[in-house]
């Protein structure tokens, strides 16, 4: 059995739940993060023990329990917002779309750190097909969130920097609020090239308003812990050569495969044109022990890319 249809069928022992009661029970917009980046054989047991607690449902919206999500970011074109998280800036921020590719919707978000490292993401909705572009509503919704929430206003200049895809399950604590994230097939791609993590990790985040949860005492029984993942900042390192990722080396190296943070071994690709589709020669734009994806993938894919 694949990767994929054994998380499906793991994925069909819990009961289903619709998007209005997520919302309802754990919309968390002020909370707190565990992320953990796991082997697939790794996330196959976690959801084995989250079933039998038998205290959590899925996400299902007509029937499908796995989306596909994108997310653009922008950024100054030094880069700011990344260095601000490399450096553990307590008055650090990040921009980006987030696009629910299924079904079509669109947000404008901006998470910024709050105390104690909660985190505090302030959304409003975006017009779908404007999702790589800030709009004059975003950038004014931006300096709104940037002035109330640090007294700042926001760079003068911002521009896209980096665009994640992946497919993501959503598990909700009935008895709580806490909600449990889990993403597989990250490509990252920016206007110059674009990069496919391994497919043999799941990034886990567990979501809570507090201390960490029953979900998060599973994976430290798997012999799992908690590590510094920001899908933003590692497409940066990976898209952008000769960034200094540090805080991300590890992570960079499980999930990429390279260990050099500082430069990573990723060569310039093609720009392909908005009009066309050429094919790409064989073997071009590929880095030793980096698989390169199709320049602009709409979403990742795996196993025939079909959701379940």
């Amino acid at each position: 059995m694949s990767a994929r249809h054994a998380e499906t069928a793991a994925a069909a022992a819990f009961p289903g739940m619709e998007l209005a009661e997520v919302r309802a029970r754990a919309e968390l917009q002020t909370r707190r993060d565990r992320k953990y980046l796991v082997r697939r054989d790794v996330f196959l047991a976690f959801l084995d023990r989250l079933a039998d607690q038998g205290d959590w449902s899925i996400l299902q919206i007509g029937g499908m329990r796995r989306f596909r999500y994108s997310s653009t970011y922008f950024d100054t074109p030094d880069l700011l917002t990344f260095r601000q998280h490399r450096q553990g800036r307590r008055r650090r921020f990040k921009v980006r779309t987030r696009s629910y590719l299924d079904t079509g919707a669109c947000t404008f978000e901006v998470k910024l750190e709050g105390a104690r490292d909660a985190t505090v993401k302030q959304r409003r909705e975006h017009p779908f097909a404007l999702r790589d572009e800030l709009t004059d509503d975003a950038r004014a919704f931006l300096a709104e969130v940037l002035r109330a929430g640090y007294g700042v206003d926001p760079p003068g200049e911002l521009i896209r920097t980096a665009v994640t895809a992946y497919w993501r399950r959503t598990l909700v604590q009935r008895s709580g609020t806490a909600r449990i994230t889990c993403d597989t097939g990250l490509v990252c791609r920016s206007e110059a090239a674009a990069v496919v993590a391994d497919p043999g990790w799941v990034v886990v985040e567990c979501k809570s308003a507090g201390p960490p949860t029953a979900a998060d005492a599973v994976l430290a029984d798997l012999g799992e812990r908690p590590r510094r993942i920001s899908k933003y900042c590692l497409a940066a390192a990976v898209l952008h050569p000769g960034l200094r990722a540090n805080p991300w080396r590890r992570s960079l190296r499980d999930w990429f495969g390279t260990e050099d943070a500082e430069s990573p071994p990723l060569p310039p690709a093609r720009r392909r044109p908005e009009t066309s589709r050429p094919r790409a020669a064989p073997g071009a734009n590929k880095a030793p022990g980096v698989p390169v994806a199709p320049a602009v993938p709409a979403a990742p894919s795996e196993a025939g890319g079909r959701a379940a």
